[in-house]
């Protein structure tokens, strides 16, 4: 292995049919909605078991979608980690609602029903556990606590397509479920998300959102839409992506697996952790670095690590951080988390020797 070949942090393989099927839905002239549309969504819900999916132009444009759906304006409160990609939070303020951040778990940085039960309140509207870096909440838990009240759980399983908790699927545990199909996501569509819900009602509500809000008449608006649509060439994309499912999840399993044999007993370097009823699809391999044995600071281990041709990312910055923005209080579990996590290349086709490398030089990279 040698360190002037680069490695990237993501990279979108593809595994079959991709390029026959954009170029039949490029030839068939249906380039923006399509019958590819029609099948991704048909086989994406089949795969989850689930009734109804629908795609969305990416996986914020899902949030988006499914927030309308439920009638989320101002007034209401959304309940988001306050460690995690920020779409759920940055959908709430567009709409007129406010975020209140939870505190996550120190070892699995996921969203808990007992940090959730803290911070309900009579505007709360929804909650929405994130399940971060393919890692998956306890959403049982959650749904039981809101046994009974007025609340909806909407799942962000934009990081986790194809982890399962308890056998279920990520994002088939709550009333709705989003997805990305973003270039660095399990299976990509370039851009591109999708919701899924058992319901009908929702299901239409979100069509008409997507589109416009036109339904049956053209030009006729029913509600103030938007055009969330996913074109047919990216839908085709997805159909040969989901064509090799197993393929992909044995290759990041196969990573998740060769990661842990390297990284697991480097004194000052912790994995994220996983419930024993977590099987995870792991799509980005993260670790905190302790800062006594990096001194330097996670951040200049990423840029020692950009030195040996190795790209990483740092970990999200935690709500609380972000005050310009957020008006959260402090939450010192998510901050020492987002200032310690580093995220590792990782992707299906990341070879073995470039794993190696990768941790022998973080391992070296220890004061």
């Amino acid at each position: 292995m040698t360190t002037v070949e680069s490695i990237p942090w993501a990279n979108p393989n593809l595994w079959g049919n991709e390029e026959q099927y954009v170029v039949q839905a490029l030839t068939s002239t249906w380039i923006s909605g399509g019958p590819f549309v029609e099948r991704f969504e048909n086989e994406f819900a089949e795969y989850c078991g689930v009734r109804h999916a629908i795609t969305a132009s990416n996986g914020t444009t899902a949030l988006h979608m499914a927030f309308l759906a439920l009638g989320v304006g101002p007034g209401d409160e959304v309940v988001v980690p306050g460690f995690a990609f920020m779409a759920a939070a940055n959908v709430a303020l567009h709409l007129g609602a406010r975020p209140v951040f939870t505190e996550v778990d120190p070892a699995t940085w996921c969203m808990t029903a007992s940090g959730v039960e803290e911070l309900l309140s009579p505007r709360t509207k929804v909650i929405v556990p994130v399940h971060t870096y393919g890692n998956v909440c306890a959403v049982d838990e959650i749904v039981d606590l809101l046994n009974g009240r007025q609340i909806c759980v909407v799942e962000d399983a934009a990081e986790a397509f194809a982890s399962r908790y308890k056998n279920r699927l990520a994002g088939t545990m709550g009333l709705l479920g989003t997805f990305s199909f973003h270039a660095t996501k399990t299976i990509t569509t370039g851009e591109g998300g999708m919701v899924l819900t058992q319901s009908r009602e929702l299901y239409d509500k979100m069509c008409l959102f997507r589109n416009h809000g036109t339904s049956k008449t053209r030009y006729w608006h029913e509600v103030a839409g938007h055009n969330f649509r996913l074109t047919n060439m990216q839908a085709a994309l997805g159909c040969a992506q989901l064509e090799n499912i197993g393929q992909i999840i044995r290759g990041r399993k196969r990573v998740y697996a060769s990661y842990q044999k390297h990284l697991w007993n480097i004194p000052g370097v912790v994995m994220q952790q996983f419930n024993p009823q977590v099987d995870p699809v792991v799509w980005a391999i993260a670790v905190k670095l302790d800062p006594e044995a990096y001194p330097q600071g996670r951040d200049a281990v990423i840029d020692q690590l950009k030195l040996e041709h190795i790209e990483t990312r740092p970990g999200f910055y935690a709500a609380s951080l972000m005050g310009h923005l957020y008006a959260s209080p402090r939450l010192r579990i998510c901050e020492d988390v987002s200032r310690q996590v580093i995220s590792l290349p990782t992707f299906a086709k990341l070879q073995e020797e470039q794993i190696e490398f990768i941790c022998a030089t973080v391992k070296r990279l220890r004061r």
